[in-house]
């Protein structure tokens, strides 16, 4: 492990492994289970953690002693307003929160048609480019509204951006174009999708809310469509944060 060019992946089992002395400066770790990982007497100066379980009610991070997930999420409520609305419990509640959503992402798009022709496919490293991050929301709409609540058959649209394991996972990439599509035809699908979700919501009623539903990565397991809804309204702001943070990078990198 003493090559800087190192990498491990998912074929790789580190479980319970003890680092000492060890240099890990700049190391990099996406899609890892780092949970119970114990770090004593190291140098975290810059250390950047996200998550998006960090703030999800039921985790702990300890730093110091201090578990500080809830100054997490109410600095992340802090810096996206209506950010704390996206675990209403009623149809009242959801049609403020997904109103509000909806209005922070109007203003990231407003953001994003001011800047440079190209910025929309600009990765950020090796991040989604702010295109393939709409693209994969409207993978996530398909999923948890039109699969899970709708029950539709085939409910993904060509141009969704599934998820990095979703093929090595078994599932079939077949219904997924293979050609990019035009940012035009991403905004156009894009709002279709959100549409989709602001309709159901109008119309929801708190019986609706409370039916139950398969889970779409777990069959056996059930979901309530209010948790279905909740998922996607979790998705929504996930990514915003993630497209925003790519956003400010592309700007500071071009002075």
């Amino acid at each position: 492990m003493g090559d800087a060019m190192s990498s491990f992946d998912r074929t790789d089992d580190l479980q319970g492994a003890e680092f000492t002395g060890v240099n890990l400066r700049g190391a990099r770790f996406v899609g890892s289970d780092l949970s119970d990982v114990v770090v004593r007497g190291a140098d975290l100066a810059g250390a950047d953690l996200d998550s998006p379980w960090i703030t999800d009610g039921r985790s702990v991070l300890l730093v110091n002693g201090v578990d500080v997930a809830p100054f997490v999420e109410e600095e992340l409520n802090r810096r996206f307003p209506g950010r704390s609305e996206r675990r209403a419990g009623d149809p009242e509640g959801l049609r403020s929160a997904w109103s509000a959503l909806e209005g922070t992402w109007a203003a990231t798009l407003d953001r994003v048609a001011a800047l440079p022709p190209g910025t929309v496919d600009v990765s950020v490293a090796g991040e989604w480019s702010f295109a393939q991050t709409l693209r994969h929301l409207v993978m996530a709409t398909d999923t948890w509204l039109r699969k899970a609540i709708l029950e539709v058959e085939q409910p993904y649209h060509p141009i969704g951006q599934p998820h990095g394991e979703y093929e090595t996972d078994g599932y079939d990439m077949s219904v997924f174009s293979a050609e990019a599509p035009t940012w035009a035809e991403v905004l156009e699908v894009r709002a279709g999708r959100m549409a989709m979700v602001r309709d159901f919501i109008a119309a929801a009623t708190p019986e609706d809310l409370r039916a139950t539903r398969q889970n779409p990565w777990a069959p056996a397991r059930a979901k309530t469509t209010l948790s279905c809804l909740h998922t996607i309204l979790g998705e929504e702001w996930d990514h915003h944060r993630y497209a925003v943070r790519d956003l400010d990078a592309i700007e500071a990198a071009r002075g």
